[in-house]
């Protein structure tokens, strides 16, 4: 869980050093990327009214905005509401693709200030209609018994190839996505959906991830970042037992609805492991679960996400069928 004190002005700024182009990534050199200073800035919303704030999308040509990006955006809104407590759930709907040429505005409703626990409900809204909103919970620390399961294998990130490396042999076919500069430093344990490997795949990934920077230490930031990260891979898992690719003519892929449990204290600018799966596909839509782990193997959040997954290709889609409800 990370707490979640309503911070009144921006976030806090360190003394930023930004790495120029030929200097490694690290967090723990005092630097940031110019990508993850974007990101910042996109997630440090406007306050307008009372309960009300506007958040902007970045240039990046995009047909939709990143539904990420309206989660962390959604969260930052939230929590900058609550004057105690620890988020420890949050709930969402993607309920119409965004527009990222015009701002977005969140609209809080505070539903509950209780003694333990704190409700807010956001909706963001563009062109006078809804297209997201969230559910999010706070609570004070508790005491409590603990258990979790158990951290999945993986090598260690830092001999792990790292994005460019591993997405170096689809370049071409990725153009200006392979070169853009990323915020969040991502390294696959497993090969990616665009590596297609022969025979029966199981729908299971490990992605290492941080943020490619140190973080200012506002801990709701932080969530807001895992938030963001948490829908940038999570529905591959969906893919991989059918050998398809987000790039793939007729195939259209969405995120539908959202759920994250924040268990324990971690930091985004450090590494975690995010262990995803996929335990069903039917009817266009897929189930996914991940389990972020600090590197030191304690489980901080659990996401869930429904998605969209529907193969408008009708030949493809049959050839898909013929081979039946695959067990995985």
């Amino acid at each position: 869980m990370v707490n979640c004190t309503t911070p009144k002005h921006s976030w806090p700024r360190p003394s930023y050093r930004f790495r120029g182009p030929t200097e490694p990534t690290s967090s723990k050199d005092g630097s940031v990327s110019d990508a993850l200073e974007n990101l910042i800035e996109l997630l440090d919303l406007e306050p307008i009214e009372v309960n009300i704030f506007r958040g902007r999308s970045p240039e990046e040509h995009r047909q939709r905005v990143f539904g990420g990006q309206v989660a962390g955006q959604a969260l930052v809104a939230a929590g900058r509401t609550v004057e105690k407590g620890r988020v420890h759930s949050l709930h969402a709907y993607f309920l119409r693709p965004g527009d990222p040429t015009v701002p977005i505005l969140y609209e809080v409703d505070r539903i509950r200030d209780g003694r333990s626990f704190t409700t807010r409900r956001v909706v963001a809204i563009q062109h006078g209609h809804a297209i997201f909103n969230l559910s999010a919970s706070f609570h004070i620390d508790e005491d409590g018994v603990s258990h979790q399961t158990k951290m999945p294998e993986a090598p260690d990130p830092e001999v792990t190839p790292t994005f460019k490396e591993r997405m170096a042999p689809w370049a071409a076919r990725m153009g200006d996505w392979y070169e853009r500069p990323r915020p969040i430093d991502m390294r696959y344990v497993d090969p990616p959906i665009m590596e297609k490997i022969d025979g029966p795949r199981e729908p299971r990934s490990r992605v290492w991830m941080r943020a490619d920077g140190v973080l200012p230490e506002d801990p709701l930031l932080h969530a807001c970042i895992v938030a963001y990260a948490s829908d940038m891979t999570l529905l591959d898992s969906t893919m991989l037992p059918h050998r398809l690719s987000w790039d793939e003519p007729g195939l259209m892929v969405a995120s539908m609805d959202h759920a994250m449990w924040f268990h324990r204290p971690f930091r985004a600018d450090e590494w975690f492991l995010y262990s995803q799966e996929s335990p069903s596909a039917y009817g266009a839509l897929a189930l996914a679960r991940g389990q972020i782990y600090t590197k030191d193997g304690r489980l901080s959040v659990s996401v869930v996400q429904e998605g969209l997954v529907r193969v408008t290709d009708k030949e493809r889609l049959a050839v898909l069928k013929s081979y039946g409800d695959q067990q995985v």
